[in-house]
């Protein structure tokens, strides 16, 4: 395949050349026609194969089988964490700056592979083709920008004050150092990035990592492993497992290898999680992503065009499925009739099918199970309010084999229904009709959440809002997405209370210290 010119980033992403969809239909046809074999784990930097296997398929078309993967158990999980133990000495004692090399190597891969990951990111998901070359590019950036940082910051080794000690001369040296094995759990949605990410942080401040992905997405990861491996990143510093959450997952918590984690997931695990990392003979570090009920508040001075299409992009990109979706809407009472009104024409607009296919801007949900959630909130959301668009799973022709659920906007839902506290992680906004920009604002703030939240209005009202808001990640006038849009060095993602744990943002100024652990180092001499 000829090598691209086309350099995905924030920005161009909505306005792509033609070379980069005629990159991706080359990527296509290449990965299509090897779908279906057998892939194992790397482990030690060995593939390693199980005696269970597990069925990878497409939620678009649940006929295509893209791959047999490894249904890892407890004995996989132990032997993964033993080869990290074994390659931590070396890999921590290596300079920082040969590590930086090789992580800066294992992006420059990526990129190469952007299309290829691509594709397969679409076709594991669901993902449309911009979202998913998004997903891939944002990886080798969070990559880079981890070494960027460990760069200026020459390796968190920083002088401290001397002691005025008579006859003595005393040297005060910081030292950030890596805590050892570090485990990296990731979800389904953003198997790239919410991998790569933590995986090269964890990586480039000299801890060995095992990374586990969802049943869901298991190639994706197991590409950004190659990547890692063909960089000359040594074996055993990274490892591959796949397999059941309750398996082999479980095994990699539970382990006392462990010596950090980081888990993007559901409210109730990583809960699990947290408790359990602090219950041990000493509380291990825990970065835990959770999950979001995302508000948008929209007040009467907003420019609904930019509001409704910022709503829209963020409600229902990757149809729903991210946790920084926005799925609330606060409007004040003047302008909810026009905002709405809106919505549904852009909504209407959005088609629905092959994520591979150019013109489909949504894709199906990720399996079985969120297929039947969908169901289940839409019949509640039309009992206790109304539907305005969507609602009904689609189930003729090509949406026969898949797992198609269409944008859905919902009003009229009282106040204390419980869909307006609980993460349905589905192609559903709720929308409400408030008498002021105060009680939007105590009703944004009334949930378990604190992830993303956007903000349409006057320039004078953006500092209210900025101040009053509980959430991690927020926007004002934002048409490029009310809720969504995080990348590295530009908008770092991280959440309050119930959504995440460490206070400091992914692909951030302050993310890569939680990967260490400081030691001070005082050396006395005689003068």
């Amino acid at each position: 395949m000829a090598e691209s010119s086309f350099k995905l980033t924030y920005a161009t992403m909505f306005n792509p050349p033609e070379e980069m969809h005629t990159m991706y239909e080359q990527a296509l046809a290449k990965i299509k026609a090897n779908l279906g074999k057998e892939h194992g784990m790397l482990i030690d930097g060995k593939e390693h194969f199980s005696n269970e296997k597990f069925d990878n398929r497409s939620p678009a078309n649940t006929d295509i089988l893209l791959g047999v993967f490894q249904k890892g158990a407890a004995e996989d999980a132990n032997l993964a964490l033993k080869a990290a133990r074994k390659a931590f000495p070396a890999w921590s004692r290596m300079k920082w700056q040969d590590r930086v090399r090789l992580v800066r190597k294992a992006a420059e891969i990526m990129d190469e592979r952007i299309f290829e990951m691509g594709v397969v990111v679409s076709l594991e998901v669901g993902k449309n083709r911009l979202e998913a070359l998004g997903d891939v590019a944002e990886t080798a950036d969070l990559l880079r920008y981890s070494c960027d940082r460990m760069e200026a910051n020459d390796g968190f080794i920083q002088q401290m004050g001397r002691d005025p000690l008579a006859g003595f001369q005393a040297t005060n040296i910081s030292v950030l150092r890596p805590y050892g094995v570090w485990l990296v759990i990731s979800p389904f949605n953003f198997p790239c990035a919410l991998t790569g990410g933590p995986a090269g942080a964890a990586l480039v401040t000299g801890n060995t990592i095992v990374m586990k992905p969802a049943s869901d997405t298991p190639w994706t990861t197991r590409m950004i492993a190659e990547c890692f491996r063909d960089a000359g990143i040594p074996d055993g510093v990274f490892n591959f497992v796949t397999g059941g959450g309750s398996t082999v997952g479980q095994a990699l918590i539970d382990s006392a290898e462990v010596d950090g984690i980081t888990f993007t997931g559901s409210y109730d695990v990583g809960m699990k999680i947290g408790r359990d990392f602090s219950s041990g003979k000493w509380v291990r570090p825990s970065i835990l992503e959770l999950g979001g009920k995302n508000p948008v508040i929209v007040s009467r001075h907003a420019n609904l065009e930019d509001a409704a299409l910022g709503i829209v992009r963020s409600a229902f990109g990757l149809q729903g499925q991210k946790c920084s979706a926005s799925s609330r809407v606060f409007a004040e009472k003047p302008v909810y009739e026009e905002l709405v009104a809106r919505m549904v024409e852009l909504t209407q607009k959005l088609k629905i099918g092959d994520p591979t296919d150019r013109e489909n801007y949504n894709g199906p949900v990720v399996n079985k199970s969120s297929y039947r959630d969908y169901q289940t909130f839409c019949e509640d959301l039309t009992k206790s309010g109304k539907l305005l668009t969507g609602g009904k799973v689609l189930t003729d022709g090509e949406y026969a084999k898949g797992y198609y659920c269409p944008n859905t906007i919902a009003v009229d839902v009282p106040e204390g229904h419980q869909l307006w506290q609980t993460e349905m992680f589905l192609p559903i906004v709720m929308v409400a009709a408030v008498d002021s920009l105060e009680i939007c604002m105590k009703r944004a703030n009334n949930v378990l959440y604190g992830l993303t939240a956007g903000f349409y209005g006057a320039e004078d009202e953006a500092d209210w809002f900025f101040d009053g808001i509980e959430a991690g990640v927020t926007y004002v006038n934002r048409p490029q997405g009310a809720t969504t849009g995080a990348w590295p060095g530009f908008q770092p993602f991280g959440g309050w209370k119930g959504s995440g744990s460490s206070g400091k943002n992914a692909g951030g100024l302050y993310y890569l210290p939680l990967y260490l652990h400081e030691q001070i180092r005082t050396l006395i001499k005689r003068a």
